[in-house]
């Protein structure tokens, strides 16, 4: 299936937003106002009921726009909440094993860390590829050594899939990740910039990154 990335893809952490004070559904509305194309839903602490739960309101939140919806490691709940597609990492279902649960009409992502991991998520059946972390993050605790935008050029050498980056991105930075050969930039953190609404922030990194 060819994928053709939007230039930016919001991550919806729940721990995060809550830690800033936001709940998710107000979060999503203010992407939604912003006319953003793809976003991600990632929880590491809930159950699956409750991502479920928070699944159906960013959903709604969402009703009417043109995203496209993935859901962070979980392959079986993405399916059961009508999601897009799933995005796993290298320790949940491989590529092929999350695609053989959503089938072939959802999109799978993959992150990948290391040059071997992006030579494997090549020969998946994944539809697009991230590797990072770009720069530092602070929104994973244990996030991998930083691959800067030379390892963005390596894996736009060793895959023709699509390529997400993610890790530290800023609107200061996120044309220069483009230029290295990025589709399209994940972004957590800096969509919250104080005085700022996040529709705002959102709206600017989508000028940036035309």
């Amino acid at each position: 299936m060819e994928t053709s990335l939007p230039r930016l893809y919001p991550i919806v952490d729940d721990g995060f937003l809550v830690s800033r004070g936001f709940t998710v559904e107000r979060f999503a509305k203010e992407l939604r106002a912003a006319g953003v194309g793809l976003l991600q839903y990632r929880s590491k602490t809930t159950g699956p009921r409750e991502v479920l739960r928070v699944a159906a309101l960013i959903r709604d939140a969402m009703a009417g726009s043109e995203c496209r919806l993935i859901l962070n490691d979980r392959a079986d709940l993405a399916l059961l909440a009508g999601w897009d597609g799933v995005h796993v990492g290298q320790e949940d279902l491989s590529p092929d094993e999350a695609r053989r649960v959503v089938g072939a009409q959802r999109w799978v992502g993959v992150s990948t860390h290391t040059e071997e991991q992006a030579r494997q998520a090549e020969l998946s059946s994944a539809d697009y590829v991230a590797v990072g972390p770009v720069f530092a993050t602070g929104t994973k605790l244990d996030a991998e050594p930083i691959i800067g935008l030379a390892g963005v050029r390596l894996a736009q050498r060793l895959t023709k899939k699509p390529i997400v980056a993610i890790g530290g991105v800023t609107r200061a930075n996120a044309r220069s990740v483009i230029d290295a050969g990025a589709d399209s930039v994940a972004v957590i953190s800096a969509l919250i910039a104080e005085g700022e609404s996040v529709e705002k922030v959102a709206r600017d990194f989508l000028d940036v990154l035309r």
